[in-house]
């Protein structure tokens, strides 16, 4: 808090401006800006005798709006409500702790070396003080060895009810699905969360940890996360948490539940326990791979379906173009269930150009294995598996060409051409997508709408994986419990970047977080030293039209170098 303060000296009184604020629980300091004499004063007033000399800029935007969120939270407080102070503890609690990496992740990750320094260049101590010196990277791990899995799901619980006391879903449509992230942790080193598994970035040889994440569909905030093991797979992952994440979604929600998640989470089991649920419906996807009769539905049977994009399309003329869909019904896992075919002309055009292009390239690796099976006769005994191989790495199917090794002129020759039946299977599935759910009584738009927005969890699940925001990669931590640590953080930063885009969005300005952030980062709090004097004068800069709009949304505005409130 800033205010006046007078000193006596030499029976003179002499000015300040004093910004207070606790540190370590204690009121301390933080800055102090000279005014100097009542005469001093009154020429600075007037605008007289204010010449700089020396300024000094730091990063105030960006911070200062990700410690404007976190006062509707309370994260440090909230965390300390879990674990409290050690005995003989001193400097910044492990709610504290937590709170300075969050606010790093919203603004421009960094490791927890280097983050000590990246404070030094930002204006934190005007927003919320702290003794930079301790926020070094051995004071994090000795912080973060006293926190156990337990109390990560503590502090994600109480934290997720938090959230939903400030934005409660509007409706009981929740989305799930998970994510995994490669770790270069050595072999060796003992892990339950980092194993080998299918990698989504394909890195298959680096150990890896999952997380699974439940968020709401109307607000896109996560509800729920869990990490696990990086060679369970999706369905048991789904499995093990299905009962909690129903329990959080019973408490977001008193409607009907739908949980809506894709075809990796399928299976009998999960199937069965959702509909054991009472009140608690499901909708996934299905291979196409495993409904020939479904992906040969003749065009003439399906229908547009009302969606955004589609009525974009509509407005350009462009109704070929359009998302169109069948629905039926079908006996799956022991119960009847809506069926939904969908058809996306684009998508299917983009699938047939990639498609050709693979097929070119398996014709010209084929041309090359003709020359190696007549330059040498061993060769034919290989050209099978190396045909199957290079199909494998494109991900196609191995019968979408006939070879065979013949004798021609005494010498083995590869022939080999394309099996057009097979091809003309494997177009068919373009651009088709099957969706099941058990809700009988949802109109065909309302099933396909609610499939086509899994792509929020997937939107945020390519936030934590970018390089500035979030940044839960590259995962550098070499102990299970940091790790459990370093995705909390993240998911918070996730969350808190999230509440944003909705603060924003509400006052009509249409800016992602990334887009956000970006602006306010460059939005400085400037320390100017006046000619003769030693102490600074601290003032906001001028900010542009979309700093300020951001500013606007939240109730703030710069006003001659000063942030203050606007008055209503």
């Amino acid at each position: 808090m800033a205010h006046i303060h007078k000193k006596m000296k030499k029976g003179r009184p002499y000015y300040y401006v004093r910004e207070t604020a606790r540190v370590d629980g204690k009121p301390k300091v933080v800055n102090q800006i000279y005014l100097g004499t009542v005469e001093r004063i009154k020429d600075l007033a007037l605008g007289k005798g204010f010449e700089c000399k020396k300024l000094a800029t730091r990063e105030f935007g960006a911070l200062w709006l990700a410690n404007l969120i976190d006062g509707e939270v309370g994260l440090a407080p909230l965390i300390d409500s879990v674990i409290g102070r050690g005995r003989n503890e001193s400097g910044p609690t492990v709610g504290e702790y937590f709170l300075y990496a969050v606010f790093n992740r919203m603004v421009d990750a960094c490791s927890k070396r280097a983050l000590s320094e990246w404070y030094e260049y930002t204006a934190i101590q005007s927003i919320r003080p702290v003794d930079i010196a301790q926020l070094d990277s051995k004071r994090f791990w000795d912080k973060w060895d006293r926190v156990s899995a337990k109390n990560i799901e503590q502090i994600s619980s109480v934290f997720f009810k938090k959230i939903e006391g400030i934005e409660r879903p509007a409706t009981g449509c929740f989305l799930f699905d998970t994510t995994n992230y490669y770790t270069y942790m050595a072999s060796k080193t003992k892990s339950e969360l980092a194993a080998r598994g299918k990698n989504k970035e394909g890195k298959d040889w680096l150990r890896q940890v999952g997380v699974a994440l439940l968020v709401s569909r109307d607000s896109e905030l996560p509800l729920f996360y869990r990490e696990y093991e990086g060679n369970r797979h999706d369905s048991k992952v789904f499995l093990r948490h299905v009962t909690e994440m129903v329990s959080v979604m019973r408490g977001s929600c008193s409607s009907q539940l739908t949980v809506v998640v894709d075809k990796g989470m399928n299976s009998d089991d999960n199937i069965a326990a959702i509909d054991a649920m009472p009140g608690v419906h499901f909708i996934t996807t299905y291979s196409t791979y495993y409904a020939d009769d479904l992906v040969r539905v003749k065009s003439s049977q399906f229908g547009p379906v009302d969606t955004a994009k589609n009525r974009k399309l509509e407005k350009l003329g462009r109704e070929e173009d359009r998302l169109v869909a069948y629905r039926t019904t079908r006996q799956l896992r022991g119960k009847e269930r809506t069926v939904v075919v969908t058809y996306n002309p684009l998508t299917a055009a983009k699938q047939r150009y990639g498609f050709e292009k693979k097929l070119m390239s398996i014709q010209d690796f084929l041309f090359e294995l003709r020359a190696k099976v007549h330059g040498d006769p061993k060769w034919k005994d290989k050209v099978e598996k190396h045909y199957y191989d290079f199909c494998e790495q494109l991900y196609l199917p191995k019968d979408l060409y006939q070879i065979a090794v013949e004798k021609s002129r005494g010498r083995p020759t590869l022939l080999f051409n394309k099996d057009y039946y097979r091809i003309g299977l494997y177009l068919e599935r373009f651009g088709k997508n099957i969706i099941v759910t058990d809700h009988k009584d949802w109109s065909t738009d309302e099933i396909v709408r609610a499939s086509l927005d899994r792509y929020m969890v997937e939107k945020s699940f390519r936030q934590t994986k970018d390089d500035d925001l979030v940044s839960i990669l590259p995962l550098r931590h070499w102990t299970d419990g940091k790790i459990r640590c370093h995705i909390l953080t993240c998911v918070i930063a996730l969350t808190y970047l999230r509440l944003i885009e909705i603060r924003l969005r509400r006052t009509g300005l249409k800016l992602s977080a990334a887009e956000t952030m970006e602006h306010m980062q460059k939005l400085h709090s400037c320390l100017c030293w006046e000619s003769g004097k030693g102490k600074p004068v601290r003032m906001i800069e001028e900010p542009t039209e979309n700093q300020a709009a951001i500013m606007q949304a939240f109730g703030y505005e710069v006003s001659g170098g000063v942030l203050q409130k606007i008055k209503v």
